[in-house]
């Protein structure tokens, strides 16, 4: 046990020496930003933090809304390996309503969106 506490101490002190190098931490879709001297920097000693600026979000709010005749329609994301289970939406009520997996929106054609 002790052998493991030493080990532990020691990765530390490596990791928070190693990680002062990384100043510029750039926050992820979620927001998440390690301070200078936290451990886990040190997965990227020697390499460079590479964070997607293409957050999911803001590119499905790019796609606009499908106008449907029907009451209540279905989505799966598109289907097969890159789609989603299968959900049913209701689009009685008037504006959007977006899909709970991938974030699709769809309206009824007659109501107001």
């Amino acid at each position: 046990m002790a052998g493991k506490q030493i080990s532990c101490r020691i990765f530390s002190v490596l990791a928070t020496r190693s990680s002062r190098r990384f100043s510029s931490d750039v926050p992820t879709h979620t927001g998440q930003k390690f301070d200078e001297d936290d451990y886990r920097l040190v997965r990227f000693v020697g390499k460079e933090k590479i964070v997607n600026q293409q957050f999911a979000i803001d590119l499905i709010a790019k796609v606009p809304p499908n106008a449907k005749k029907e009451r209540v329609v279905w989505c799966d994301g598109g289907g097969g390996p890159i789609g989603h289970p299968k959900v049913y939406i209701n689009l009685d009520k008037p504006g959007n309503h977006t899909c709970g997996y991938c974030g699709l929106r769809f309206y009824k054609e007659d109501s107001h969106h």
